[in-house]
């Protein structure tokens, strides 16, 4: 069930990533992607690889709109014009930039920021949750919550890890997504963060 999100989203950028496309045979194109952006009524719609990352602007004076407002409007037209199913998880520019300030592990960020990850949530854990996900790790990695992200650590690789995106879900009891920190930056970049 989707938590409605007071942030409003009518200044500046958006950054909205999707989860598990291109994956598993769950096929978007990113110009399928920006054209239901485009057709939704968001402003210069830039899609970033092709994991499903986007960034886009509002017109002026659109109504004030939530993130979750605007999640359920893009996962509407996602089902309706490809039926595709997945969950987005919008935030604004700044709140992305907060992610990034935030980061716990700034010497992996620097050294090996393939194999750290940040998890956009739609909830925010309990400490409770996050205890029981530390306890699920059969490996080296480390986690560290923070409102709504997650960071991972990944030393040894995220391919081979037994911490997966269903693991982190059923111990964090809220739904995901992840980019490793190299897509978060650029992601960032895109943004003007």
């Amino acid at each position: 069930m989707r938590r409605a999100s007071a942030t409003s989203l009518t200044a500046g950028r958006v950054i909205a990533l999707l989860r598990a496309v291109n994956v598993g045979g769950r096929s978007l194109k990113m110009e399928d992607l920006r054209q239901i952006l485009h057709r939704l009524g968001y402003v210069e719609p830039r899609t970033l690889l092709q994991s499903g990352n986007a960034v886009f602007g509002f017109v002026a004076n659109s109504p004030v709109r939530t993130a979750a407002e605007v999640e359920a409007q893009i996962e509407e037209a996602l089902q309706k014009r490809l039926s595709l199913q997945s969950d987005v998880f919008v935030r604004s520019a700044a709140e992305w930039n907060e992610a990034i300030e935030g980061n716990p592990f700034p010497e992996q960020a620097a050294s090996d920021p393939a194999h750290l990850v940040l998890g956009t949530l739609r909830d925010a854990p309990s400490s409770a949750s996050v205890a029981a996900l530390r306890a699920a790790i059969k490996g080296r990695e480390t986690v560290q919550a923070r409102g709504r992200y997650l960071y991972v650590v990944y030393p040894d690789g995220i391919g081979p890890s037994k911490l997966t995106g269903g693991v982190i879900d059923r111990a964090l009891s809220t739904r995901g997504t992840a980019r490793n920190w190299n897509t978060v930056l650029k992601l960032a970049a895109l943004a003007g963060a």
